[in-house]
């Protein structure tokens, strides 16, 4: 194979340290400030977590699945090849948890956040819709992770 190939693998790997580093780093920090129970460091992350998903977490999939995908169609190689098929299968369902529950119960988050900060008193909603989060949080997670196995391991 020609050098295009290992160049679009190189901008497809850094598509997943983006999709993956900030996925990771950004459930890391949120449960951080929640932990606190300080409306304002509360809010500040929620903030934070809403920009960093829009710039990174989106900006890695763009990147990710368009150098990925580009390096299958331009290598000849097959998208019913099982590690593949199975790739595309598990960023999917990743992204419909994301698109489906997570977005808006961000976006629920940062307009309960931008109140809370002003007014000191946390909604239990905001709590409620933190234990949502985390949980389908961590299914997102744990996908593009499994995804990370049949990306470099590529079974048969």
């Amino acid at each position: 194979m020609d050098n295009s190939y290992l160049w679009l693998k190189t901008i497809h790997i850094f598509g997943v340290v983006l999709f993956l580093g900030n996925i990771i780093v950004t459930g890391w920090w949120k449960n951080m400030a929640d932990l606190t129970k300080n409306p304002q460091i509360i809010a500040f992350a929620q903030r934070q977590v809403t920009l960093t998903d829009f710039i990174f977490t989106a900006g890695g999939v763009l990147i990710l699945l368009s150098a990925g995908t580009f390096n299958v169609i331009w290598h000849g190689l097959s998208f019913s090849s099982r590690w593949i098929s199975h790739g595309y299968a598990f960023f999917i369902a990743s992204g419909v948890i994301w698109f489906l529950v997570l977005i808006p119960v961000q976006i629920k988050q940062a307009n309960m956040a931008k109140r809370f900060a002003e007014t000191g008193v946390i909604p239990d909603a905001y709590w409620k819709l933190c234990t949502l989060w985390n949980f389908f949080g961590v299914l997102a997670t744990l996908l593009p992770l499994i995804n990370l196995y049949w990306m470099v391991f590529k079974p048969a």
